[in-house]
């Protein structure tokens, strides 16, 4: 199986459980893989014989930017779902990080992976 993946989608929402929090937008960084067969894309340079990452993005800067979640951990349980309905994929792994959350910390969120994951061939070099 192959993987096609989204990096840094930043996107500005409602996000956070104090009262200050809920007044404000704040960033949201999304890292995205999700298992797809390319090999038919591939071979017949057909975009629509693949998952497109623009109508991913597409979908995520829209859903995420519009709704309103309390917890990272409510917001990757919905994105993840939503992705894999939309497209039909059978596995997704999802890195939903609040930057500037924790002042000491680059970065805080959760990953998660929904569905079966797939086997993924490595090459000994």
């Amino acid at each position: 199986m192959d993987i096609v993946y989204i990096r840094q989608l930043k996107i500005e929402t409602v996000i956070g459980i104090f009262d200050w929090e809920r007044k404000i937008k704040q960033t949201v960084s999304l890292d995205l893989d999700m298992a797809v067969d390319i090999s038919t894309a591939a071979a017949g340079e057909d975009i629509d014989s693949t998952v497109s990452y623009k109508d991913v993005s597409d979908l995520l800067l829209e859903y995420v930017a519009n709704s309103e979640f309390l917890l990272v951990e409510t917001m990757a349980e919905e994105i993840a779902a939503l992705v894999r309905k939309k497209f039909s994929l059978s596995w997704v792994r999802l890195r939903v990080g609040k930057p500037g959350a924790i002042e000491q910390a680059c970065d805080v969120g959760v990953l998660i992976e929904r569905g079966e994951r797939p086997i993924i061939a490595s090459y000994a070099l």
